[in-house]
């Protein structure tokens, strides 16, 4: 299983504050290699959980991308009640997927977006792939 991962800026802004890590926005602070450890950190926290569950176990992520920016209803990515477009998602971000897939560690992308004015703009970054820890699977014993 691979991932996508958007962080909250508000959550991980303040988080990264508390630790003097400056940041420019979210492209920024989303590709921060503290912001990916922290991220890798949850992952891995949610992965041994899930090992622990023979039914979910093998839904564990392998390997997941920070987002360079937030999916947005604006871009067509997420409806209006924040549910994201799947198919549209997967058109639009090919590449990242591709990379999560094919063993890719820095996928470069350029994506069109479009601000609250109307005006668009491109935001181009270096995607690092990361790869998580996964555990094997552990049945828990009835007590």
């Amino acid at each position: 299983m691979c991932a996508f991962v958007n962080i909250d800026i508000g959550s991980v802004g303040n988080w990264a504050e508390r630790r003097g890590l400056a940041y420019s926005g979210y492209t920024d602070l989303a590709q921060k290699a503290e912001v990916r450890a922290l991220v890798r950190e949850c992952v891995e926290k949610v992965n041994a959980e899930l090992a622990g569950e023979a039914a979910v176990s093998g839904s564990q992520v392998h390997r997941f991308i920070v987002l360079h920016k937030e999916l947005d209803p604006d871009d067509d990515e997420l409806t209006r009640t924040r549910k994201v477009r799947r198919g549209f998602v997967a058109e639009k971000y090919r590449t990242l997927i591709d990379a999560l897939y094919e063993g890719r560690q820095v996928q470069h992308i350029e994506t069109l977006v479009r601000f609250e004015d109307g005006r668009t703009g491109i935001v181009a970054a270096d995607i690092r792939v990361e790869t998580a820890r996964t555990f094997p699977c552990v049945a828990r014993g009835s007590t």
